[in-house]
């Protein structure tokens, strides 16, 4: 297959290194300056994780992984889907990344280590998100609720992170759920309220319709026990524990 090469324009400046100085998580982490056409596409959940095996996973505004590299100051991501983007590479630190989309535009991430080397504990490997990845036909009832069981146990990796290597603060206003995550526990978001990305990850409008059906009768039917902590990231995480358990029981 012939492989198709992308460049966004997207600028970074950065002398020369190896895989394993570059591996670094970074989590966008502001919206300012000069608006165009790439500002929809980032979210406070949008996420770069570059690691020292040459695997990459990212998400800005579509998740993508598979192999990156380093050559002649860019950054070249190859997909899962035999496409190529070419980012060039400018003002990486250990605490910050600085992009500019377009001229004038400037949005920064923030850089963290590396979750977790092993990928199952790790909330933005491959492993943990493909029920990010959109289907490719219509699903069973089991294929749906298996893509629901694995979005309720990435929100699961998600804040066993957070609590265990003790991130001050989370933000999930720009997760593609069907779930609302306020302070005092969860709720299930209307249809009409669901983000289209989430709309998106299935097939058509039908099997998206299956899985609202099933999260919302998994709510109905069942009670979350919140467990009685001052910390909202463990209550969170034994709620995400609970769903799991009952929708696979279901």
């Amino acid at each position: 297959m012939t492989k198709t090469v992308l460049f966004l324009g997207l600028l970074f400046l950065l002398s020369a290194c190896n895989n394993s100085k570059s591996s670094r998580l970074f989590l966008f982490s502001s919206d300012h300056g000069y608006r165009n056409k790439w500002d929809s596409l980032l979210t406070g959940s949008s996420f770069l994780e570059l690691r020292p095996d040459s695997s990459f996973t990212q998400d800005f505004g579509a998740y993508n992984y598979g192999r990156w590299r380093l050559a002649d100051q860019k950054l070249y991501l190859t997909t899962q889907n035999h496409k190529t983007y070419i980012y060039q590479l400018n003002s990486l630190s250990d605490k910050a990344l600085k992009v500019q989309f377009g001229r004038d535009k400037i949005d920064d991430f923030q850089a963290y280590d590396l979750p977790y080397p092993n990928p199952e504990k790790d909330p933005f490997s491959a492993d943990n998100n493909q029920w990010r990845i959109k289907a490719t036909h219509s699903e069973s009832t089991d294929e749906i609720k298996q893509r629901l069981l694995g979005h309720l146990h990435y929100l699961e990796k998600y804040f066993a992170w957070a609590v265990d290597k003790k991130i001050e603060t989370l933000d999930v206003t720009g997760l593609p759920t069907p779930l609302k995550i306020y302070v005092n526990g969860l709720g299930i978001k209307h249809y009409a309220d669901l983000p289209v990305e989430w709309k998106d990850f299935f097939y058509n409008d039908a099997d998206c319709h299956k899985a609202d059906s099933l999260i919302k009768h998994t709510f109905r039917k069942h009670d979350i026990d919140y467990p009685k902590t001052d910390d909202d990231y463990k209550k969170f995480l034994s709620a995400f524990q609970q769903l799991q358990n009952f929708l696979q029981h279901d």
